[in-house]
């Protein structure tokens, strides 16, 4: 392949892919071409006047670099994603506009088959999609069990290939995924590009780089007795599993059981929620494109949105092999009762209250801005946000003086309509906001339930300082916006400081003792235990706390940044559920672990059963003193104990 063969350098993005393709055929070429140079070579070397043991290695040793450097590169072209684009739906497109719903829900009387898809921050209607039966619901359990059986054997290689097109069409179709995201749950595509995209991407880099290294078969240590042995630990695909998921992260939640079920070879059902039905089937329908042009059967993931009646028949399904549930409290006890009936295993991510120990020398001015974004991402609506600030009370007021006027300047709305965004940069509608700093809430559901604890929080004793009620939109007067809210001077015994609120309400709990174990019993004094986070100028007091938190993850003089690093498992203690997605915890645990032992020297050296413990036994006494001396040899403690042990065994074994 010379330089003048290569391709012409793209002078238009357009033609850009076009060139990454035959670049791609180039070097396939170029592989073909090696491979034969190296076959002719090798005949001729034989009947040539290289003779000399040190030429013959040295020409050895060139034949099997270039032949390792030909299959590196031959495997990397194999491997490449497709890039691929999915259209944007119109809803997710500018200046688009529905019928705005009086009274949104996502339950129509009149439709009982068809789930309602609104925007919650505008109360336009998106669409209407079918609600799975349980009949629908077996069919696609069928179709994904049908495809898996094949895709068991698939290699690592096809299973990157899958996941790099994915990660292309993730990356390419960023804007469109934020789109989509922010319609179907009212967010903002900045909170969309923190909790959908950078995981997901990190997830896919993750997964990538290191699936085939986590599933690999394993070679274990072995013993004295099985000296002769190989023991090795396998990996296999579960089969079919399942992963029902919330609607706070509509992309995110999806893609993620995803990327991990499909690289260990298993086949996913997903259950999204149906407030996120719309986008759901649209991500996807997206992800099933990307198997098809990866070459993979795209009944490998299969979507289920249903009402709650209906989803026994996924979780008590017998062709499940495990189920990964994301949600609340209630509704994974429920998920966990009814995967008892087959026994299936079960991961839960549920609840969480987490704490944010601020000590007295946290650099509030510097964190500022974390703790915002901490409380009001995605509207509070953040399984790892910030639910309660235990903060030093020596310097609880200068935190209200910091967060307050940033508290009260943030602007509500719909980031989809009020905002220039991308390619709407354009358009700015009359009489709106151009900046839109915090969403909506997907429902208004747990409203009043909300303004009772805050209500409850001040008559014992909490100052109200902003917010703390529902906000009456000017413009989208039927969206499910709550105000950001501050409540300073609360107590850990009030219900709101035990209570998972979910929501855009920055607590404050002062500790008045200078013994940093009082803002550890505070932090732990909930039933949750999921995240947490540690800010202060002492490493040594930082890593104290650190050791002594009932959570599954602790970020010090951070918030949440534990799961934008893959590699680390993902997972609460105590009401916050059990087992772990991400890292290799998470990879493994959609495998089963099969131990195999083979013998070390194959056909050689074989174990057989010394005649003194052979069926029928001749003399019971001989034989209990024989296997009673291979205790003794084995693991008696000290070389005296050994010693007695390998005479036991010859005075028996005669």
């Amino acid at each position: 392949m010379t330089a003048s063969s290569l391709p012409a350098i793209p002078t238009s993005w357009a033609g850009l892919s076009a060139a990454m393709e035959q670049l791609q055929l180039h070097l396939q070429l170029f592989v073909l071409q090696t491979d034969l140079y190296l076959f002719q070579l090798i005949p001729a070397l034989r009947s040539s006047a290289i003779r000399s043991p040190t030429s013959l290695l040295l020409t050895g040793l060139v034949i099997l670099i270039i032949s390792r450097i030909g299959s590196s590169i031959s495997a990397h072209v194999a491997e490449q994603g497709v890039s691929i684009s999915i259209p944007a739906p119109p809803q997710a497109l500018p200046g688009w506009s529905s019928t705005i719903l009086s009274n949104p829900h996502i339950r129509d009387p009149t439709k009982p088959h068809k789930i309602i898809c609104y925007d919650p921050a505008t109360a336009y209607l998106i669409g209407e999609i079918d609600a799975d039966t349980p009949a629908t619901i077996a069919s696609k359990i069928s179709k994904a069990k049908a495809a898996q059986s094949k895709w068991a054997h698939s290699s690592f290689s096809q299973r990157r290939k899958f996941l790099r097109t994915m990660h292309k069409w993730v990356v390419g179709d960023a804007e469109t995924i934020a789109r989509v995201a922010a319609r179907d749950t009212g967010k903002t595509a900045v909170d969309a590009a923190f909790g959908e995209l950078l995981t997901t991407c990190s997830k896919l880099a993750w997964t990538i780089s290191n699936g085939e290294k986590i599933l690999a078969m394993e070679t274990r240590p072995n013993n004295l007795l099985l000296m002769h042995k190989v023991c090795e630990v396998h990996h296999v695909p579960m089969g079919v599993v399942a992963a029902c998921v919330s609607w706070n992260y509509s992309a995110h939640n999806v893609m993620g059981p995803i990327i991990a079920s499909v690289f260990a070879g298993n086949a996913i059902v997903v259950k999204a929620s149906e407030l996120v039905a719309w986008s759901a089937t649209y991500f996807i329908d997206a992800i099933r494109q990307c198997l098809r042009v990866s070459g993979c059967d795209p009944d490998l993931v299969q979507l289920v949105t249903c009402w709650p009646e209906s989803a026994e028949a996924l979780t008590q399904s017998a062709e499940i092999a495990h189920i990964t549930f994301i949600g609340s409290e209630p509704v994974g006890r429920l998920v966990a009762q009814a995967a008892t009936k087959e026994l299936t295993p079960v991961t839960l991510e549920l609840g969480g209250k987490d704490p944010a120990i601020l000590l007295k020398d946290a650099d509030l001015k510097y964190f500022g801005s974390t703790f915002m974004r901490s409380c009001f991402q995605g509207a509070g609506q953040n399984c790892m946000g910030i639910e309660r600030f235990i903060v030093d009370a020596s310097i609880a007021d200068k935190l209200v003086n910091i967060v307050e006027p940033r508290i009260r300047a943030l602007q509500l709305g719909s980031f989809m309509d009020d905002a220039p965004f991308g390619v709407s940069s354009s358009i700015k509608p009359k009489g709106r906001d151009s900046r839109v700093d915090m969403g909506a809430m997907i429902t208004d559901a747990r409203f009043s339930r909300l303004e009772e604890l805050i209500a409850d929080a001040v008559s014992q004793g909490a100052s109200l300082v902003v917010g703390g009620k529902r906000y009456p939109h000017p413009v989208w007067k039927y969206g499910h916006y709550f105000s950001p809210t501050l409540l300073t001077n609360v107590t850990p015994n009030m219900a709101i400081a035990q209570e998972e609120l979910f929501a855009p309400i920055f607590l404050i709990i002062p500790f008045t003792t200078s013994n940093l174990d009082s803002a550890i019993t505070i932090a732990n004094s909930t039933r949750y235990g999921l995240g947490s986070s540690i800010f202060g100028s002492t490493l040594s007091q930082c890593q104290y706390i650190a050791a002594k938190l009932q959570a599954g993850m602790v970020n010090i003089n951070d918030f949440g940044v534990s799961y934008l690093n893959q590699g680390l498992p993902f997972g609460g203690v105590k009401k916050s559920g059990y087992g772990r997605f991400a890292g290799p915890e998470g990879l493994l645990g959609l495998t089963q672990a099969k131990a195999v032992t083979r013998d070390r020297f194959f056909s050689v050296v074989r174990t057989g059963i010394p005649p003194k413990l052979d069926y029928p036994l001749e003399k019971p006494s001989k034989s209990w003193g024989f296997v009673n001396g291979l205790v003794r040899f084995a693991y008696g403690d000290g070389l005296v104990a050994r010693a007695r042990g390998i005479l036991d065994l010859i005075v028996n074994g005669a």
